[in-house]
């Protein structure tokens, strides 16, 4: 990827080519009059709320991670304020996989949806946005506990295994996101998406160790307090971003729970508010919680268990045996004994063989382009396992180039064939390759022929990792799962247009401070063209009131906006938190706090 920005960040610098494919540009000269009003609409409104609920000072987070109450952020000045906290930022389109996304904070990057919420979601978005992802993010990136966790948990989650289910749920939760998020999206398709996330989400079974995680990330990174039970304060973005749910959530009805490893029992709604959130005494729980949980984790476990769950993900893992190598493919089958553990492994399709995350040299996927197959365990009959073998051992026990070896193993397995190398690393061996060799189980069932070529032995007497994705991303060329379904970008009509240049009007008078004598004629326009509008109005309220003119203008303003909010619900919130904000700067609250 030749053409790949890394903002002159490091981090983004370092990102793999894997991770990079999700990325797309910000095009900031997309974003609308109407788009930057929004963004200013809900960074006021949060700052005049947050000010008193959120954990930190919130200006100061804004400001440190290069953002402003008054316009979208821009990319490059995200990056030059974020890569002096050891952090970068990069645009996607709409919700990623869970695994990419865990991955980029293991790496500081933060992930940005690239869209803002439309003017009918402007408390809450059911889809990512810049809103969501930028303020409510990054300004808490500047906690040294809370950025360590943030970024410890992506590197704990890009290993969790996943189900093959958990794909359709991405793609169900994705799909009904872009069409709630969408201009012209009708009902009756929405219903149907909605009906068709239930019935994934009710038919999971037994959630996966990323199903698990992201109960944790929710009720942490999107939806978490910090504090006591009686005064928390707000820390999970995806509050901090939503002017709605930041103040309904600390009203008493949403209970308030102790976060503990409890915690995972509790599934979420993306679609709905929160029935009850989590509050954790300090960020450093956060860490102990999320250590409890990697402790039952199969890159920690190993064993048939954390294979079997490589089998029902149906897409690439990695296997590590105790020798330290480790087998990256498709896991397809597994023997185990009487105790239930690990006999034997088998991968089909390509499969690569790595140590220490470093693909070995003529052991890629196109090597073993039909599948690996290995042994796991001891020899029958032999207290020294294969990988800690010296040479004078091995050949006692005809494991040596030229020789021919008739090796069995506890399991039963027999492996008769002509050793020609025996690969060792860090004084234990780690592959033997052998020619003519039969590979079959106790039963006779053949596991290996001649004709099939040289066989690759793995050593080791046990599995003692399983993880996501390969080991070497890089050799692996690993292409995470990438939606198909894309966000809906919307085409403008004349009349919208118009608007747009209203809005951009407005702003050029209020920044300017110029040509304060059009605003009737405005006001009059956007009254008798665009009725369903109440945004812009409010920014012209908001000139009027403070530089002191026109006040027949002004009372002409405020009755056309309380008439609105007393006959349209769906304004009423919008209309009054405007107002407030109008009669209580966000500027001088600033002073106040600084």
């Amino acid at each position: 990827m030749s053409d790949f920005n890394d903002f002159n960040n490091p981090q983004v610098a370092k990102l793999p080519k894997h991770l990079r494919q999700f990325i797309v540009e910000q095009h900031y000269e997309k974003y609308t009059p109407i788009d930057q009003a929004v963004w200013r609409y809900v960074m006021r409104q949060n700052y005049s709320y947050l000010k008193h609920v959120a954990y930190y000072p919130y200006i100061k987070g804004l400001q440190r991670a290069g953002l402003s109450i008054e316009r979208i952020p821009d990319l490059q000045t995200m990056n030059d304020n974020l890569g002096k906290l050891g952090w970068g930022a990069v645009t996607v389109d709409g919700f990623i996989p869970p695994a990419a996304f865990m991955e980029y904070q293991a790496y500081h990057v933060l992930v940005i949806a690239a869209d803002i919420r439309q003017i009918n979601h402007i408390e809450y978005t059911p889809a990512p946005d810049i809103i969501h992802e930028s303020a409510g993010h990054a300004p808490i990136i500047a906690d040294a506990d809370y950025n360590s966790y943030l970024s410890y948990f992506g590197s704990i989650g890009a290993k969790a295994m996943f189900s093959s289910k958990d794909f359709e749920l991405y793609e169900a939760i994705r799909h009904l996101s872009i069409l709630k998020e969408a201009v012209d999206t009708n009902q009756t398709e929405i219903e149907k998406a909605e009906k068709h996330l239930r019935k994934i989400a009710d038919n999971m079974g037994e959630p996966s160790e990323m199903a698990l995680l992201g109960r944790l990330h929710w009720w942490t990174v999107e939806y978490g307090l910090i504090g006591t039970l009686k005064n928390p304060k707000i820390y999970g973005a995806g509050l901090l971003s939503s002017i709605g749910e930041s103040s309904t959530c600390m009203k008493e009805d949403v209970e308030k729970l102790w976060y503990t490893m409890d915690t995972i029992n509790y599934q979420y709604d993306i679609t709905k508010p929160q029935p009850q959130l989590f509050v954790t005494e300090t960020f450093q729980n956060l860490i102990d919680v999320l250590e409890q949980f990697a402790d039952t984790m199969s890159f920690r476990r190993g064993g048939a268990e954390s294979i079997h769950k490589a089998i029902e993900c149906k897409n690439p893992a990695t296997a590590v045996y105790s020798s330290g190598l480790q087998v990256t493919g498709t896991f397809t089958d597994m023997g185990t004994n009487e105790k239930g553990e690990l006999s034997f492994i088998k991968t089909t399709g390509g499969t690569a063989l790595a140590v220490e995350n470093k693909q070995l040299e003529g052991h890629g996927k196109h090597y073993h382009k039909d599948g690996f197959s290995s042994p796991v365990g001891k020899l029958k009959g032999i207290n020294t396992s294969v990988e800690e073998m010296n040479a004078t051992e091995l050949e006692m026990h005809g494991i040596s180039a030229g020789q021919h070896a008739n090796l069995i193993f506890e399991s039963g397995i027999q492996v008769k064939g002509e050793v020609t190398h025996i690969l060792r690393h860090e004084d234990k061996n780690i592959l033997i390759s052998l020619e003519n060799c039969t590979v079959k189980e106790a039963s006779g069932n053949i596991l290996f022929q001649p004709e099939w070529g040289t066989y690759d032995m793995a050593v080791g007497e046990k599995i003692i990792s399983v993880f996501n994705g390969s080991a070497d991303k890089e050799a692996f060329d690993e292409i995470i799962h990438i939606s198909q379904k894309k966000t809906h970008k919307i085409t403008y009509d004349e009349h919208t247009q118009h608007l747009h240049q209203l809005y951009a009007r407005v702003r050029s008078i209020r920044e300017d401070n110029i040509n304060t004598e059009e605003l009737p004629g405005l006001f009059l326009f956007l009254k008798n063209e665009y009725p369903e509008d109440w945004l812009c109005a409010l920014e012209i309220l908001e000139i009027v009131y403070h530089k002191k003119l026109f006040p027949e203008l002004e009372g002409e303003i405020r009755n056309y906006l309380t008439y609105k909010a007393t006959t349209k619900s769906d304004y009423r919130k919008l209309i009054t938190d405007g107002l407030i904000v109008i009669e209580n700067p966000v500027n001088q609250l600033i002073t106040e706090e600084d």
